[in-house]
């Protein structure tokens, strides 16, 4: 997580105008926060006028950022908080560099305003978490619902199959065949389906096929899906995309959708060059990726790296409910778009926030001039989406006022016109306690402490402020599960005190 701490105005004063107003900016010090992946352009573009009077912000103590700014591409990934739910049911804490907070926090439903249209709603709420004038800041955001299935555009989706020896294993290749025939007969008519495979090679084993009457040739093709030999994912990804070209139909959303559990072991193994044919395939026909991994041992920094490359993002699945969820509720959100390279700034005010860390997203960092620049890769979020950020922020002694406000940037994915809709928050508006707060702000932040823990456990240094031990943030899970008897929040309860119960045996 990075962390940045605000100081008063220092350095000469340069004046901008900005749509008619004038907004006086330090020099003092960088530009970002954060650095864009390699493929991003480096291009300079305004960054969020702060709606407040003038200020400067000078030197941070990291060498990141100089300002009160914070910018990252939204991100609805989930893979990682149910790679961990399967890593601790079998008895093992999962590896810390595979745990990724924001997975956490998102993994959990959000009961954020909605708005009538395309686009974001933006909530921004937060609360004390105790002593050292600390608070941790939501910033959520939410998509309109999901339409009635008639209402979305068609799909063409190409589904690329790892049918390596290791996906033979119980709760893969098993898994994604169950997956592909409950998703076959989900999807409409007007939809179509390509099958790829690959292991040592790569084969085409179903073109791109309307459904219509072609159901049962789909399922043949699904039934016929049989474990060989090694996973030559770079064959796989060249001929799935390759074959979702060749397929591609104007006004559909076209997706490819990889199954595997991102093992690469053979053929081309080089992730730069294999992430390089999935952005050409996106930025020459916008093809989105969508990935879903199984397996015990799962290669994640790469199924990843290969959603952020495409545009997409990536789940985890592993067990037959999970699958469920994800192919019979999930793919079929993600098959339309409401919003293109969306991407969050939230600007804190120096006069009341003496420092703030971003929770995650360590990998979705933008550089806070590139917020406007339309032509840097943000996250792609479909219907019926939330997304949430939390921040660790504390405040100056005693400061009152106005604290942050956040913005959210995007593109109509018709049109690609901009659009941003802002919320704000007051300090006066903090709740006293975490603990008493709303539902949802306590059960983002125990996402986020469970996270915390398995990511830097009695690294004290590292923890975020408030951090309860595991033993009591199960109890608080258990609270909140018993309070809306939703069966995530359930399981959630089970994976913390499966850790706790782990740490106690180290």
């Amino acid at each position: 997580m990075g962390r940045y701490r605000i100081r008063r105005p220092v350095g000469t004063l340069f004046a901008l105008t900005i749509a008619g107003g004038l907004l006086l900016t330090g020099c003092a010090g960088g530009e970002s926060n954060g650095s864009s992946d390699s493929n991003r352009a480096n291009r300079a573009n305004g960054s969020l006028p702060f709606p407040s009077p003038a200020y400067s912000s000078g030197r941070p103590d990291t060498e990141e950022s100089a300002n009160h700014l914070s910018t990252f591409a939204l991100d609805v990934d989930t893979a990682s908080y149910g790679y961990a739910r399967r890593t601790l049911a079998e008895g093992r804490l999962p590896e810390p560099s595979t745990v990724r907070p924001e997975e956490f926090v998102n993994s959990f439903r959000q009961d954020y305003e909605r708005p009538h249209g395309n686009g974001f709603t933006v909530t921004v709420d937060g609360a004390r978490t105790g002593p050292g004038d600390w608070s941790l800041v939501r910033v959520g955001l939410a998509t309109r619902a999901a339409q009635p299935e008639a209402e979305r555009p068609a799909a063409a989706l190409t589904f690329v199959v790892d049918v390596s020896g290791s996906m033979g294993e119980p709760g893969r290749l098993d898994l994604v065949k169950d997956s592909l025939g409950i998703l076959t007969d989900r999807l409409r008519d007007d939809d179509s389906i390509a099958i790829v495979t690959f292991s040592d090679e790569a084969e085409t084993v179903l073109p791109m096929t309307r459904l219509g009457s072609h159901r049962a040739r789909v399922h043949d093709a699904i039934d016929e899906l049989e474990p060989t030999d090694s996973t030559n994912l770079g064959a796989g990804v060249r001929t799935g995309y390759a074959t979702a070209v060749e397929g591609l139909r104007p006004g559909a959303t076209n997706r490819v959708v990889l199954l595997s559990d991102g093992l690469a072991n053979t053929g081309d193994t080089d992730a730069d060059t294999i992430l390089e044919r999935i952005a050409s395939a996106r930025r020459e026909h916008g093809i989105t990726l969508f990935g879903v991994g199984v397996g015990s041992d799962y290669g994640d920094a790469l199924m990843e790296r290969l959603a952020d490359q495409g545009d997409g993002h990536t789940t985890y699945v592993s067990t037959a409910e999970d699958a469920r969820t994800v192919f019979s509720e999930q793919l079929p959100q993600n098959v339309e778009l409401t919003a293109r390279d969306a991407k969050a700034q939230v600007a804190f005010d120096p006069r009341t926030v003496q420092e703030f860390r971003l929770i995650g997203y360590d990998d979705r960092r933008v550089a806070d001039k590139d917020f406007r620049d339309d032509r840097v890769d943000g996250g792609e979020v479909g219907p019926g989406h939330t997304v949430t950020a939390l921040y660790a922020v504390r405040t100056r002694p005693g400061a009152t006022g106005h604290l942050a406000t956040a913005t959210v940037r995007w593109q109509d994915p018709g049109t690609r016109a901009p659009h941003e809709e802002s919320g704000q928050l007051e300090t006066g508006a903090l709740d006293g306690d975490l603990w008493h707060a709303s539902y949802g702000l306590q059960l983002a932040a125990t996402a986020a402490y469970f996270a915390d823990d398995l990511r830097h456990g009695d690294t004290h240094g590292s923890a975020l402020p408030g951090r309860p031990g595991l033993a009591a943030l199960a109890d608080h899970a258990g609270a909140l599960a018993t309070r809306t008897a939703d069966t995530d929040v359930r399981r959630l309860a089970e994976a913390i005190q499966e850790a706790s119960d782990l740490q106690g045996a180290d």
